[in-house]
């Protein structure tokens, strides 16, 4: 389901945009559109939803579970052409974690912290227009940090840093003067190893991750 609404996105981020440049909206002010050699910084609220994918953890067997998770989110593109840019996102979410169905029942492992920055390179449909939707590509590097193990039977736990891919689509409406509103979707791919101590010993578990983040919000171009 989260895949299909992905694509989804893109398809209809690459159809609606002709659509309305053919029909602007009636507005006191022409847009200010995207431009070779700007900056553009946007705030967006973000919902991060990990897939949770092919799971395992040694030893007691079962699978690992991350939450879905709200944070707020800044990104900061730059224009290398009017169609072209790059684009850095940041934000950092709190998850918690847990083994489910193991040899030993279901528990909490506890919670760690997780800092994605992301590198895009986009794709901006009709750049001058009031609705400008755009796809894109890159990398995401994963840091876990300030990682909080639950009450036995865990006593220390640490996640392992990753690299992973990630895909982008999403419209900014140029709805006044720099103002841009903005809707965007990311689905990243990324594993997570983690050494879990409980029980008496390590127990090795690896996830995929692999979340969907679905972010609203507003933007300004420089």
């Amino acid at each position: 389901m989260k895949k299909l609404l992905f694509a989804a996105t893109v398809l209809s981020a690459a159809a609606i945009g002709p659509g309305f440049a053919q029909n602007p909206l009636d507005l006191n002010q022409p847009p200010v559109g995207k431009a070779a050699g700007t900056f553009m910084i946007r705030a967006r609220a973000i919902g991060v939803i990990p897939e949770n994918n092919s799971s395992s953890i040694t030893v007691i067997g079962g699978h690992v579970s991350a939450t879905n998770q709200a944070a707020p989110e800044l990104d900061f593109s730059y224009f290398l052409t009017d169609h072209v840019a790059l684009e850095l996102i940041a934000a950092s979410t709190r998850h918690t974690i847990s083994a489910q169905n193991t040899a030993v029942g279901t528990f909490d492992v506890g919670s760690a912290w997780v800092l994605p920055p992301t590198l895009t390179l986009q794709y901006h449909f009709l750049p001058q227009s009031r609705f400008s939707p755009y796809v894109g590509a890159g990398v995401t590097v994963a840091f876990w940090y300030a990682t909080n193990p639950s009450n036995p039977p865990v006593t220390h736990f640490t996640v392992g840093n990753n690299v992973g891919a990630a895909l982008q689509a999403g419209v900014d409406y140029n709805f006044s003067g720099h103002w841009f509103a903005n809707f965007d979707i990311k689905q990243i791919f990324l594993n997570a190893d983690a050494h879990v101590d409980a029980l008496g010993t390590t127990v090795k578990a690896r996830t995929s991750l692999d979340p969907l983040v679905i972010g609203a919000g507003i933007g300004y171009r420089f």
